[in-house]
């Protein structure tokens, strides 16, 4: 009885809970942040994590603009459910040129962290055009508008340098290629050689089937790429942290 006495003191009187308030909180953040001061990187250094392709850039910038992380995260948890449903627990490093990131809890849809490489084009086209086509059940409003807006990368360029000045590490290279890596990766006749060297994996298609570069070309290249870049046949995590 004494001890809901004196906690009653404590929540009558603002000033002092608002002292005990702050500590508890110091302290909870205390123990979550000293840690990290006696590590090298807080993000472990992954084999196969790259930048963004030019094209996979302004992809996520319309994935962004369109709200599509409103309704699915880009985040697995190391929960069997979640791993038997999506794959491998998602790693800080596949989000680490991401800004803002995509991780997050809110999944009206389905988590898109591993959806590289799970459906054709040509399902993601069509998903895109009429959802409810692929998937009956799906909430998500049409989006076959994305063909029509046809993009010439002008500014992708300058998108990069953006990006690099947050520290993502683009190099002036990659740099004065963006435009050309831009056109080229919906250009699987073209001279893209210099595009697979400098993004490892990068896919190399016409991701909607029609003439010139859409919106939806970049949308769906980004898509495929989600998930691809780290072999986690061969990835064994870091035991020291």
């Amino acid at each position: 009885m004494a001890i809901l006495d004196k906690h009653t003191v404590l929540e009558k009187n603002v000033t002092l809970l608002a002292i005990f308030a702050f500590l508890v909180v110091t302290v909870g953040g205390i123990v979550q942040i000293a840690p990290l001061f006696w590590l090298e990187n807080t993000i472990e250094d992954v084999e196969g994590v790259r930048p963004y392709s030019p094209l996979e850039l302004a992809g996520r910038d319309i994935y962004i603009r369109e709200g599509c992380y409103v309704c699915h995260s880009q985040m697995i948890r190391p929960m069997r459910d979640e791993v038997e449903r999506y794959g491998h627990y998602s790693l800080a490093a596949e989000s680490k040129y991401d800004h803002p990131f995509q991780w997050g809890s809110k999944r009206t849809g389905p988590d898109l962290a591993r959806v590289g490489g799970r459906y054709s084009d040509d399902w993601h086209v069509d998903h895109l055009r009429d959802p409810q086509s692929v998937v009956p059940e799906s909430v998500m409003p049409k989006y076959g508008f994305l063909e029509n807006r046809l993009i010439d990368g002008e500014y992708v360029g300058d998108l990069l340098k953006t990006h690099r000045m947050v520290g993502v590490p683009y190099t002036e290279e990659m740099i004065e290629n963006a435009r050309a890596d831009f056109a080229v990766q919906v250009d699987p006749d073209g001279d893209w050689d210099g595009l697979v060297e400098r993004y490892p994996g990068a896919q190399v298609r016409n991701f909607d089937g029609q003439a010139g570069i859409s919106e939806a070309d970049a949308l769906i290249a980004y898509l495929q790429m989600l998930g691809t870049l780290v072999d986690f046949s061969t990835f064994t995590p870091d035991a020291s942290r």
